[in-house]
This record gives C-alpha cells, structure tokens and sequence, in this order.
C-alpha cells in the first residue's frame, strides 16, 4: 500500500511538472521551463516529450537573446556594451544550469559564451572608464561627480590599481567640503548676556553631529573651524551662524469668572429604614479659572558663502516655546464644583520653566528645522 501511494504522488508530481513546463514555455520564460523540464526527467528520464521540450526551450531562449545581442550591435547606443554583457551573463546562466542538471545534459548541447562575456565585460569597463576621464577634464564639482559615478560602473567590470586611484581622487575632488563657523556672542533680545553659553556649544556639536551622519550625500562633508584648521582642510563653503535675539516671555494670566450652581441635599428626614424625605436646595460659587500662558522665541540666521565669500544661500530659522498651565480658585460653596473645577482647583505646577529649559526647547526646534533645510538644500549635490 506504501509504494502504490508513493508511486501515485510521483505520477502526479511528473504530470504537474510537465504541466507546468508546457505553460512556462508557452508564456515565453524558457529558463523555468527548463529548470521544470530537469525535475520531471530525474524521475523519468526516458521522457521524450518533455526532452523535446527542454530542447525547445534551449533553442528559443538562444534565438531570443541572439536576437537582442544583434540589435544592440547594430544600434548607436551608448551603453550597447553592457546591455549586450548582460544578454550574454543570461546565456552564460543558461550553459550554468544545463551544467548543474546531469538529467538534461545529454539532451541539451549548450554553449559555453564565457569568452564572449570577458570580451564586453572589457569593453563595459572601458566605456565607463573612458567617460569617468572625459568628464574629469571638466574642472567642476558636478563633473567630477559624474566621474565619480562612471568609475564605480566600471568598478562592477574591474578591478585595478588604476581604476582605484581614479575612484578615490574623483570622489576627493567631488566631495563639496563644508565648514561651520562658530556663534560667538550669545545676546537675548534685551540685550544681557545669558549664563547657559554651553547649551549654544552643545547646539554647536549636536548640529555638526547631525548633518555629518544625517544628511543623506556622500559628496558634501561637513567640518568644524577647528577641525578643518588642524587638518589643514580649505572650504569650499561656510556656514555662518548667528543668534539674531532669544526672547524669553514673562508669564501672562487670562481669566474668566462664572457662576457655577448645583442642586444639592441639604437635609435627609428618615421616618423608616424604607422611608426618607431629601430636601434640596441650590448652591452656588464664584469660580475663577486662570489660563496661565509663556511664550518664548529665538531665531539664528544662517548664511552660506563660497571660498569667495559671496552668499550663497541664507536663511532665518525661528523655535518658540510655549508654557501653559490652567487653575481655578473660588468663593462661595465648595459643593457647586463640577469635576473639572476640582481636578483644576488641585492643579499646582504654576512655577514657570526654568530659562535653561526654555532655551534649550527654542535651540532644539532650531536644530531640527536647519537639519531639514541644509539636508534640502545640499541635496543639489547628489
């Protein structure tokens, strides 16, 4: 009973696979079909019809990409080269698979266009290592880039010391070299000095930190003054910072005064346990809500110039912060409260933020706005 059961999956695993060769070869993916051809000839090797089948499959798929590799011969394009080594890569893969199925070696004569892929791998690399040289006579930030970018398509196709040394000096030549100035006076907008001169240095590092690792293009570095000094590195842009003011707000009160009733049991008279008379009367109070409110803003103006000076971008970015807590307090009969003016009578947080703390908040809605703006604007270089 075992072997009629395994026996009858095998049948139906051999009619599903021909099966499925048929329909692949019939919507023109003559690798699957090949591929489903060999698992059906493992187990019935004497199959003729799916042998014509692989045969078949063979035989298209080579026309097909011959076909492809004659056009592209024919054709002015620039990239023919690659576009016929990647034809050529899908013949080869085909002589791969006949190699790796011992079931359709013998049925199957494949060839073998390794030669073939050598020739225009060549000439891929060469095309791309041409052009890279081409574009570095330019002398421009832009052209290197693209030089940049041609000698990494070559690099797919070789690998020399040459090509090396072209790749490293395109990329030192492209790379757009940033330098941010320093703030160095920290005014509010009064006109006093602040005494938290290391949150602007911590804003400084944090800002460096962030547009070195954030900013998403490998072609624009950004350096610190003293770094760039130590490493002897010449600008090709700075970045100017400066604080134009830091408001810290003075806290300011809104209010608003209502009249709050509620009917309320003033007296219970209980003749039996089942029988009680309530006697309601209205309470009142006088309540008071205070909308306590601070707001604080700061803004930097950021200027971007070239090794010349000249401006090259500018921009004024602004962070506020904003405090705000709400309390009540009331005359009259504590009774005619509803939940809320409890909860809000309870309230007792009416200090007001620290300034360190303010200064902080506007710094850091600061810093993520210039992130977002230098990111967009050094995108240019990608």
């Amino acid at each position: 009973m075992i072997k009629f059961y395994f026996a009858l999956i095998s049948f139906a695993f051999i009619l599903f696979s021909c099966k499925s060769a048929n329909k692949a070869y019939d919507k023109g993916n003559y690798q699957e079909a090949i591929e489903l051809a060999a698992r059906k000839l493992q187990k019935d090797s004497f199959d003729g019809e799916t042998k014509a089948l692989a045969q078949n499959s063979y035989r298209q798929a080579v026309k097909m990409h011959e076909d492809k590799i004659r056009q592209l011969s024919n054709s002015p394009g620039e990239k023919r080269f690659e576009q016929i080594y990647n034809e050529y890569r899908q013949l080869q893969n085909l002589y791969d698979l006949v190699q790796r199925n011992p079931s359709i070696q013998n049925v199957i004569k494949a060839n073998d266009y390794t030669e073939y892929l050598v020739t225009y791998r060549d000439k891929t690399a060469e095309y791309y290592f041409e052009r890279g040289l081409t574009k570095m006579n330019e002398n421009t930030k832009a052209a290197y880039r693209e030089a940049y970018q041609h000698f990494r398509s070559a690099s797919k196709y070789r690998d020399d010391s040459i090509l090396r040394n072209k790749l490293d000096e395109s990329y030192k030549l492209a790379v757009v070299k940033v330098v941010i100035l320093p703030m160095n006076e920290f005014m509010y907008g009064g006109g006093y000095q602040t005494n938290n001169s290391y949150l602007f240095r911590n804003f400084e590092t944090d800002l460096l930190r962030t547009l070195r690792y954030n900013t998403n293009n490998q072609f624009v570095e950004f350096y610190s003054e003293w770094d760039a000094r130590g490493r002897n590195i010449e600008a090709d842009e700075v970045l100017e910072l400066r604080l134009g003011r830091m408001d810290i707000g003075r806290p300011y009160d809104r209010q608003n005064t209502r009249t709050a009733s509620k009917e309320v049991v003033i007296k219970e008279t209980v003749y039996k346990p089942d029988s009680v008379v309530k006697q309601y009367a209205k309470v009142t109070a006088q309540v008071t809500t205070t909308q306590r409110t601070m707001i604080s803003e700061g803004e930097l103006f950021v200027t971007s110039r070239d090794g010349r000076g000249r401006i090259l971008w500018n921009e004024v970015l602004r962070g506020q912060h904003r405090w705000q807590v709400e309390f009540t307090t009331y005359r009259g009969d504590e009774r005619a409260l509803s939940d809320r003016d409890r909860s809000l009578l309870n309230q007792r947080d009416y200090n007001t933020p620290r300034e360190e703390e303010v200064v902080e908040s506007v710094l850091r809605q600061i810093q993520h706005e210039m992130n977002q703006r230098v990111r967009n604007y050094y995108s240019r270089y990608l």
